[in-house]
């Protein structure tokens, strides 16, 4: 239930009232009296409540209108405590549509505030300091607007005039030296890879200045650039020895291939040579093919192409450090502990060559989620924040810097209180994760007995090597279109036969199931021009690109087979728009069938084909598809944008439709109704599967398989676990015919009255 939002209907009106108030007679604490009133009244909130700052970094509850009178000048939280404390400590707005079940929810009794479920709050801000809190909350499960926090933003700044002029507290209280409340500067990015850290700023800035352009001696010259090359390559062959035991070996053959392969590439060298050959210094030749490229580069519109220049600069970058005798980057010794590295951009080397204990996070000015650097730091589980407008100027060396990876938020020497809050968070996490790595041994079974099998999502080598760690049973989306994403191109059938057949020892006896190529869309490989598309999503994407272009399938499915040497192959689909198109993908797999048993190779055995649920079109032939296929994976994330007609890189639509909406459920349930009957597995891959909640509400419409990204495996075990399957199935049976936005604040309440770990 959504309460109307009068706030959106009338702010100026709500704000002339309010100004009225103000200006009119009473003390100053018979006029706060008075505006909570009118901002309750005119926000529609039960509840609106106003907590100002005094001595010792305390807020104490100055006025409400909802909570109990008497708790006036008696209810006080620290900064950091409760969600009012949270938003001091953050100096950032807070919109909940349930509050208690925030892990920061602090009850005060002598408040009356249990009944309550909604919360929206943000500071009052005077001078870049927080002096205040002014909350409102309601009972039903209300999701605040971007204008009502917009309205309620600008009723605190005037709040915050007359806390300041009213003489409620002293001067000395508002404006205290030091202390919790200073706001340090803030810098938002974009996330490229999740996670929290703080630590100690090291700038990295891998330009070298060329004092010497002119050569008298050619000859020595090339001598000079073929010693560093040399140089280069054994330094990239020496850091992944170095950082074998990370895993990330898988890194070496699958990213910093690009290295090697630029290292060797003849036209770049020989470009170079002829630079050489004109009189110019080896260091200068460099700068004048780096010029050239970016120049050409600079006309590229492909988003893949220009993020593989920065691969390139970065191994000029090697090269002009070594024709300088000089280290890229400070030695080990004499790096803080505690690594946040700074930067513009920089390639998947570079950040290895942090990455040994000392790495916490990175920030970067610019950056993608599809670049090389981003895609290593989700792996090592490193947080890395991009597009930070401004972050080398606004970042000096050792300053000390809070990256929070999840929401995209950088904080430079920020407040006292700020770092408590995060350090705590820090600290939740790693006895959480202390408490995963208890449950990686013991089986995902519910209370009643119920048996759920977590798998992983992984697309390198790197993220299969933990399956025994993490306690996962197998991988259940393997995506095979990230060595073409990494090569630039199609890699030939022995370069994927040795791909494969990594990944198949890697996973050793567990499942693994193969998704053929899915490109197209936000995932582009050179080679497959798309031509602009106006929605990419829906356009020439994934099965439709095999079908049109047979021989890339049939090269994949060769190297599979050969990989498999006759062990089991579950082999998958993605974007199955109708049957006929599986019919069509599985007549080109029947042709590679033949092909290996008129040469006497092994068949995977078994091998099983399997169909990606993606595009709602395809429940309507259901029947049809189920008795063809062996197994059926929901991916969620697609089909939640094609049932909603919602663009998830859209930012206007991130939030407007709930992965716990009614009808998304009411949809999967039907699916795994129609598979159990027809005998057919069923799982679910996609983010939906990774966290709790929505992977609670995924078992109890009957998925007994899910699919998520590794760092989900523990929460999700944990919540099974903790979990009574039968009775939710119940419940959730009484809510399919509600005509609720979403479930979610249900389930939630579920999930706490039964002691469900989410």
């Amino acid at each position: 239930m959504t309460a109307p939002a009068a706030g959106v209907a009338g702010p100026r009106a709500l704000l002339k009232r309010l100004r009225a108030v103000m200006a009119g007679p009473g003390s100053a604490q018979e006029r706060l009296d008075a505006v909570v009133t009118l901002v309750a009244g005119g926000l529609v909130a039960e509840v609106c409540s106003l907590y100002v700052m005094r001595a010792g970094q305390v807020l104490e509850l100055f006025a409400t209108e909802g909570l109990k009178a008497d708790a006036v000048h008696h209810t006080r939280l620290r900064v950091g405590e409760g969600l009012v404390g949270r938003i001091a400590a953050s100096a950032a707005p807070l919109n909940l549509s349930d509050a208690r079940a925030h892990p920061d929810f602090a009850y005060r009794p002598e408040t009356g505030e249990e009944i309550y479920r909604s919360l929206m709050g943000v500071p009052l801000l005077r001078d870049g300091r927080v002096i205040g809190v002014l909350v409102v909350q309601n009972r039903a499960h209300r999701h605040y607007d971007d204008e009502e926090i917009e309205a309620l933003e600008t009723i605190a700044m005037v709040l915050a005039e007359l806390v300041a002029s009213s003489g409620l507290i002293t001067a000395g209280e508002l404006f205290q030296p030091g202390g919790n409340a200073t706001i340090g500067r803030r810098i938002d990015g974009v996330k490229l890879a999740h996670g929290l850290a703080i630590g100690s700023a090291v700038v990295h800035q891998p330009e070298i200045i060329v004092s010497q352009f002119v050569a008298e001696r050619p000859d020595l010259e090339r001598e000079r650039l073929r010693e560093a090359i040399t140089a280069v390559r054994r330094s990239v062959d020496e850091m992944i020895a170095d950082h074998g035991h990370e895993g990330a070996s898988g890194v070496h053959l699958d990213i910093l291939e690009t290295y090697r392969m630029f290292a060797e590439d003849r036209g770049w060298l020989a470009r170079i040579g002829e630079a050489i050959d004109s009189g110019l210094t080896a260091e200068a030749a460099v700068l004048q093919v780096r010029e050239s490229t970016r120049a050409r580069m600079s006309h590229v519109s492909d988003p893949y192409l220009r993020e593989r220049l920065l691969d390139l600069e970065d191994l000029e970058n090697r090269l002009l450090f070594q024709l300088a005798g000089r280290a890229a980057r400070p030695p080990d010794e004499a790096l803080p502990d505690d690594v946040v590295v700074v930067a513009r951009n920089f390639g998947a080397a570079e950040l290895l060559d942090y990455a040994r204990g000392r790495l916490r996070a990175a920030v970067l000015e610019e950056g993608s989620p599809t670049a090389h650097v981003a895609i290593v730091a989700r792996a090592l589980d490193i947080p890395v924040v991009g597009q930070a407008r401004g972050a080398l100027s606004e970042i000096a060396g050792a300053d000390r810097v809070i990256v929070d990876g999840d929401r995209g938020h950088i904080f430079v020497n920020p407040a006292d209180d700020i770092v408590a809050a995060y350090e705590e968070t820090l600290r939740g996490r790693h006895r959480r994760r202390l408490f995963y790595a208890g449950l990686r041994d013991l089986p995902s079974l519910s209370r009643d007995g119920v048996r759920v099998a977590l798998d992983i999502n992984a697309g390198l080598p790197i993220e299969t090597i933990d399956l025994e760690a993490l306690g996962a049973d197998g991988v259940g989306l393997y995506r095979s279109e990230m060595p073409f994403m990494i090569a630039g191109g199609v890699p030939d059938i022995e370069a994927q036969t040795a791909i494969y057949r990594r990944v198949l020892e890697q996973v050793g006896d567990r499942r693994l199931v193969v998704r053929t190529l899915d490109i197209g869309g936000d995932k582009i490989v050179p080679g497959f021009h798309t031509g602009g598309q106006v929605n990419p999503a829906l356009g020439w994407r994934a099965l439709r690109i095999a079908l049109d272009r047979p021989a890339v399938l049939r090269c994949q499915v060769r190297a599979l087979f050969r990989a498999a040497a006759g062990r089991t192959l579950d082999l998958m689909f993605p974007m199955v728009t109708e049957v006929a198109e599986f019919e069509a993908a599985r007549a080109i797999v029947a042709l590679e069938c033949r092909r290996a048993e008129a040469r006497g190779e092994p068949l995977p055995t078994p091998l099983r084909l399997g169909a990606m649920f993606e595009v709602p079109a395809l429940a309507w032939q259901l029947e049809a598809l189920l008795a063809r296929v062996d197994f059926l994976s929901v991916g969620s994330n697609d089909l939640m944008q094609f049932l909603f007609a919602s663009d998830r890189n859209d930012a206007r639509l991130i939030n407007r439709y709930d992965t716990l909406a009614p009808a998304l459920l009411a949809l999967l349930r039907t699916l795994v109704a129609r598979a159990d009957a027809a005998g057919v597995e069923i799982s679910l891959c996609g983010e939906m599967a990774g966290r709790p909640l929505e992977a609670m509400a995924l078992v109890g419409l009957g998925f007994r398989r899910l699919s998520m990204m590794p760092s989900a495996v523990g929460p999700v075990k944990a919540m099974v676990r903790s979990l009574d399957v039968g009775g939710l199935t119940a419940y959730l049976e009484s809510l399919h015919a509600l005509p609720d936005h979403s479930l979610r604040g249900r389930l939630l309440s579920y999930a706490k009255d039964h002691g469900v770990f989410v």
